[in-house]
């Protein structure tokens, strides 16, 4: 990899985020910064870092114009690309503090963000986004401007919007037509940057606030652990409202000189990881438990040789990653690596588009036999560790040094110890400066030391960090025994029948689950066990009941004896944010999932 460069725009150098955007405009004017997809010509389209510089210019003059002072809040709630980032350093250029919201959050919980942390100015992607939000928005005092990005093409819906909302600009008309070029601002590094509301899985969100250092430093820091070149290409899906996405995905490569690529969406993101071919990949568990579990569903219709081959290239493919880590010594097995690789492993990174050099997990955590899988079949999945408050990366694992057990060691400049109850606690550049308007809250988990509280529980051995479960997320049975459901719950979810589950058992003699099913797949199952599909009574037949536990235990027989799930509650309809039942991370609420299906969890535990 010798012909691969490095380009690195040190913390230091830049001082601000908007120190980093503007030392990278200068140093790399005609690098490509950004790529993304043109509905209109239905293709791809590269803007260089100059292109950039002066698109942020137009937005900072627009807002400069809105009479905001220093420190203001301004929101946007915009799906991933270029006008993220540019509403982002603009809004930082002018001294602003920017609030990200998640595209697909609740209206109410919208309102609440605004409204708790007084923000004067929304952008919105479309009239329709604008319109949903409009009746929780209606008692706003403190909104005095909001902007729509995409603009309906009639004029005359223009005219109507505009009349019925004197705050109401759009984009194409507030920006001037020519700006003056984009100057630096001697910013103070420790000033906060941005609020960003944790999507908590009980109570109201939290504002966290992180300075301009605490997110440069743990860029920097993440640098020193895993290298990143100008020749590098991320493919950018995850919200960049996920302080995950907005450090790694945006802020890290602007510091590396890499370009990065917006996926269209979700749905679309098969097709562009082969139109974009990515080297690096930044992304949350699920989206690896899906590609798993799709390899999983057509490995059963494959025949016995196929099924063969598969397992052959994951036992060989994990011993050759075991070895090149010094780890396994040489096997004569290792002899059919190269073919197997060609003949299995290559077909499933070339979904990926063929050139990832790695992909780091984080958010949540990463099932064992996911990571392994992959592993073994070339595709190098180094899980971190993090949370907002820490902005967010803790900790990561190293190409070379790779744990998929573990979620790796500290990064550069952070510190971690063991504290009460087995609670990691850590000491970092990027722990935030506090709860936005919650003295109290802030108290509550960082130290006058310094030391933030995580609330995981976790041991540390030959430096690496294994988590080992969540302090408030624990079941005590009946009996005293204490449970941590967390794993279990991923576990039962690789299961292709399973999208989403939820382990019950707190004051019970003995663990039962709420399932979703896969909808697509139950309607076979239904129709193997002699059931109709379309008929409510079908989920609670007693078959089924025992076909879905039968599975449940094949995921579970690495566990130990205390995870057996008794008795399971299936059910069609999804966990989603719009049912309140998901945040926008998409972690269960567990308290308003256990509050809506309090009959079912009851009807779990009455006599068998």
């Amino acid at each position: 990899m010798a012909e691969w460069q490095e380009d690195l725009i040190s913390a230091e150098r830049a001082g601000t985020l908007d120190g980093l955007f503007f030392e990278r405009v200068r140093h790399s004017p005609q690098a490509v910064a950004y790529r993304y997809h043109d509905r209109r010509t239905d293709a791809w389209v590269d803007l260089d870092w100059a292109d950039m510089g002066r698109r942020v210019a137009r937005w900072s003059a627009a807002l400069a114009a809105e009479g905001l002072d220093p420190g203001d809040r301004v929101a946007l709630r915009l799906r991933n690309g270029v006008e993220w980032v540019t509403f982002d350093q603009a809004a930082m250029n002018q001294g602003l503090v920017t609030v990200p919201l998640y595209v697909d959050d609740r209206p109410d919980n919208i309102d609440y963000i605004l409204e708790d942390s007084a923000t004067r100015l929304l952008l919105v992607q479309n009239v329709n986004q604008w319109k949903k939000l409009v009746p929780a928005l209606r008692d706003n005092g403190s909104l005095q401007r909001v902007l729509v990005l995409d603009a309906p093409a009639d004029e005359q819906d223009r005219r109507t919007l505009l009349a019925g909302d004197e705050r109401l600009r759009f984009v194409d008309d507030w920006l001037p037509a020519q700006a003056p070029p984009l100057a630096r601002r001697e910013g103070d590094p420790q000033a906060l940057a941005s609020i960003v509301y944790t999507s908590g899985t009980t109570g109201r969100s939290k504002g966290v606030m992180l300075s301009h250092w605490n997110m440069l430093s743990v860029a920097h820091a993440a640098l020193a652990s895993i290298d990143v070149y100008v020749q590098d290409l991320f493919l950018s899906f995850l919200p960049l409202s996920h302080t995950l996405e907005r450090t790694a995905g945006y802020y890290l490569p602007m510091m590396a000189g890499a370009q990065v690529a917006y996926a269209r969406s979700v749905n679309q993101l098969a097709e562009d990881l082969l139109q974009v071919r990515p080297t690096v990949l930044i992304a949350v568990p699920r989206i690896f438990e899906r590609v798993h579990g799709r390899i999983v569903q057509q490995l059963e219709k494959q025949s016995p040789l196929a099924r063969s081959l598969f397992a052959a290239a994951t036992r060989v493919g994990w011993h050759h990653f075991l070895r090149r880590q010094g780890q396994a010594g040489w096997r004569p097995r290792l002899a059919l690596h190269p073919l197997l690789r060609r003949l299995v492993g290559d077909k499933v990174t070339a979904k990926l588009g063929g050139r990832v050099r790695y992909a780091v997990s984080g958010g949540a955590a990463l099932p064992v036999p996911v990571a392994r899988t992959f592993i073994a079949l070339g595709l190098e999945i180094l899980q971190g560790y993090g949370l907002t408050e820490t902005s967010p990366v803790i900790s990561v694992n190293r190409p070379g040094h790779n744990d998929p057990a573990s979620v790796g060691e500290p990064l550069r400049g952070i510190e971690v110890k063991i504290g009460d109850q087995d609670e990691l606690l850590v000491k970092s550049p990027g722990i935030m400066l506090g709860y936005w308007n919650n003295h109290a809250a802030t108290a509550e988990v960082i130290e006058p030391g310094g030391w933030l509280h995580t609330g995981d529980q976790a041991r540390i051995e030959d430096g690496r960090i294994y988590i080992t479960g969540r302090l408030k997320d624990i079941l005590v049975l009946s009996n005293g025994e204490k449970i941590p459901p967390g794993d279990m719950e991923s576990a039962i979810c690789l299961d292709p029948l399973i999208d989403q589950a939820l382990v019950v058992g707190e004051g019970r003699p003995w663990l039962a689950a709420l399932v979703v099913l896969n909808s697509d797949l139950w309607f076979g199952l239904a129709r193997e066990l002699g059931l109709d599909p379309f008929q409510r009574d079908s989920l609670a037949d007693e078959r089924l009941q025992k076909r879905i536990l039968e599975r449940i235990q094949v995921q579970l027989h690495d566990f130990p004896g205390y995870a057996r799930i008794r008795r399971v509650a299936p059910m069609l309809e999804p966990w989603t944010v719009d049912n309140g039942l998901l945040t926008p991370t998409l972690k269960a609420r567990r308290a308003l999932v256990l509050e809506r299906f309090a009959n079912e969890v009851a009807g779990l535990y009455q006599a068998l």
